[in-house]
């Protein structure tokens, strides 16, 4: 069961979320801090009685505008530490998201906090802390699977966060990009997210996926099919026909040689 920490400098807002907090049976306890310093103290004498103690707590949620330092400042903070809490960001505002995917956070819910959307964030910390204990010494919770491997995507007003497994190709959209996931997500359309493909091609090179034109970045490893006609290089990615440019189609082929030889 989860130990909670709820930090939000408007009292009535606190209060609400700890109400919630504490009707939900994965919470163990719930306390409330109403600023960034008080925060920060509590979680570092629960450090200090052991990340392993009755006082450890397993996740904060965080409030992002706050006096003095901010919810943003105070998760980066706790990146630092050997074994931080999870992270859930709740805030009245929706243009965070890119910035709680880059700090790993876990959650990142709207205000007003709906009851239902709450317990969908406890669930996520839950599934969190249960693969934090997992993970071996010497490594931070922070490293989780949960934490790392989201991204948030914004449908109707309402932030969830998307496995980069489940991605199959992501469309460039001027700043923006456009997620493709199997199975099909937002009746096909994919999901928009405020973040260029150049930046997401740098984030997930490691996690294999590879750009084979300057629209499209796609996952090695959904790639179907490979077509050479006619001069023109394409890839079928979750049953959609890609066009491969000339730059990348030499690179592109070397690499589908080497991943079928590793099979």
């Amino acid at each position: 069961m989860l130990r909670v920490l709820a930090v939000d400098d408007e009292k009535p807002a606190l209060e609400e979320l700890l109400y919630f907090l504490r009707a939900d049976p994965r919470v163990h306890s719930a306390e409330g801090a109403t600023d960034a310093t008080e925060a920060l103290l509590r979680i570092n004498r629960a450090l200090d009685a052991g990340p392993d103690g009755d006082d450890a707590i397993d996740v904060v949620f965080l409030d992002i505008h706050m006096a003095g330092l901010t919810g943003l400042d105070v998760a980066r903070l706790l990146a630092g530490f050997a074994r931080p809490p999870l992270i859930v960001f709740v805030t009245a505002h929706e243009g965070f998201a890119v910035q709680a995917f880059d700090l790993k956070a876990v959650d990142y819910v709207l205000k007003p906090v709906r009851r239902e959307r709450l317990a969908e964030a406890v669930r996520r910390a839950a599934d969190g802390a249960a693969s934090s204990r997992e993970v071996p010494p010497g490594r931070d919770r922070g490293s989780s699977a949960t934490a790392q491997d989201q991204i948030p995507v914004e449908l109707g007003g309402i932030t969830r966060f998307v496995p980069v497994a489940d991605i199959a190709y992501a469309e460039a959209h001027g700043d923006y990009a456009r997620l493709h996931t199997v199975p099909p997500a937002n009746a096909g359309a994919g999901h928009l997210v405020r973040i260029p493909l150049s930046t997401l091609e740098e984030r997930w090179s490691s996690r294999g996926f590879v750009r084979i034109h300057r629209r499209h970045l796609v996952a090695l490893d959904r790639i179907e099919e490979l077509r050479l006609d006619a001069g023109t290089t394409t890839v079928r990615v979750a049953g959609t026909e890609l066009v491969v440019s000339r730059r990348h189609a030499r690179e592109l082929r070397d690499l589908l040689m080497r991943q079928a030889g590793r099979r």
